[in-house]
């Protein structure tokens, strides 16, 4: 059989007659030597003779790990031709396996580039459109059929901040002043400052402390005291909850068993506006969409996620169904995510979610058992 031995336990045994191969690392590469020798080769042989075994090779690795086959040491006793022969199996399907595993994976990473680039190339398109076409026509193209498609498709990072400005408008002439004046006012105010200290809290700038901390809290504090009717979720985990049933009726059962109730994975959800379990990437893409169809986006995107995710979910119980909705993986992929979102409906057979959320508003009775603990 072929040993594997460290250099220093190689160096330490350097009489023992079985030290087949070693390993070798030099300047950070790591080198498998497998040595081989003919029978009957002994210590005359020349270094010019393992050199050639280098250049006649087919194919090296490319990574840090070379696979190298050389001679035996010639104070070493030669191997059996039926032994040396193996090895020299054993190393051409090594060198085999690492050729497809490096063709493997430079197919990859120019898969990946071409994705990029042919990204890069969408946005930079896109970024001409709104700039030029949409933006100087803001109040007749925002509507259009077009226009809501590119919408959905993300806004691009260099225009976005003018087409939020632009989407969430400001009908109620909130000032910089604002919250000042009204935020003593206004009870939630300690739930708003729990929120800031959710957003972004890898960061650190909304926290206490960092830059945009009071400026965020004043703003909150000014919308809650001109919407008291919006108020912090009021009646909206008992919408949410008759879209679920309606969208997801095996996985609705399956969390109303395990007495998993929406309070537990929303909040975080929805009070930072996905900034804390998703990535900021993919986070900006639902930001783009909540500032053209509002709230209810929120929640749609919710239902997206558990429907993405609900073959996983339904195979859990309540604590691993808890861990997994509070920390999502790290790694969504946007267009996987949104192609779950769209397959969301938001009309049900008590109307849409405006209309659902209105009823809930009128009859607190029929909200969800979570509201009334």
């Amino acid at each position: 059989a072929c040993a594997f031995y460290s250099v220093d336990l190689y160096c330490n045994t350097f009489s023992c007659s079985r030290s087949y191969s070693v390993f070798l690392r030099t300047h950070g590469s790591t080198m498998w030597g497998i040595f081989s020798e003919t029978e009957g080769a002994g210590a005359g042989d020349s270094p010019s003779l393992r050199q050639s075994v280098r250049k006649n090779l087919d194919f090296e690795p490319l990574s840090t790990t070379a696979l190298i086959l050389e001679q035996r040491p010639p104070n070493l006793p030669a191997k059996p031709a039926e032994e040396a022969e193996k090895h020299q199996q054993q190393y051409e399907e090594m060198v085999a396996q690492a050729k497809k595993r490096e063709l493997k994976e430079a197919q990859k990473r120019k898969k990946q580039l071409e994705d990029r680039v042919k990204q890069e190339e969408s946005i930079g398109n896109a970024a001409l459109c709104w700039s030029q076409e949409i933006l100087p026509n803001w109040t007749t193209t925002r509507s259009s059929k077009r226009v809501r498609e590119l919408w959905w498709q993300g806004v691009p990072p260099s225009v976005r901040g003018r087409v939020w400005s632009l989407a969430i408008g400001n009908d109620l002439n909130i000032t910089h002043d604002s919250g000042s004046s009204h935020a003593d006012r206004e009870a939630s105010l300690e739930l708003i400052k729990l929120d800031i200290s959710r957003t972004f809290p890898s960061l650190c700038i909304f926290q206490k402390g960092g830059p945009y901390h009071d400026v965020l809290h004043s703003i909150l504090g000014a919308y809650t005291c001109y919407r008291p009717d919006v108020g912090y979720m009021l009646t909206y985990f008992a919408a949410f909850e008759v879209f679920f049933e309606e969208n997801l009726p095996k996985l609705f059962a399956h969390f109303k068993s395990n007495n998993l109730t929406p309070d537990i994975y929303l909040i975080d959800w929805i009070f930072t506006l996905y900034s804390k379990s998703l990535p900021l990437d993919v986070a900006c893409r639902v930001w783009d969409v909540f500032c053209r169809d509002g709230e209810e986006f929120l929640f749609r995107t919710a239902l997206g996620i558990l429907r993405l995710y609900e073959d996983v979910l339904t195979h859990m119980d309540f604590i691993h169904n808890a861990q997994f909705l509070t920390r999502l993986p790290e790694h969504i992929n946007t267009h996987t995510l949104f192609s779950s979102i769209s397959a969301v409906s938001m009309s049900c057979r008590n109307g849409r979610w405006s209309q659902v959320l209105q009823a809930l508003q009128k009859d607190p009775e029929r909200a969800s058992p979570v509201l009334k603990r």
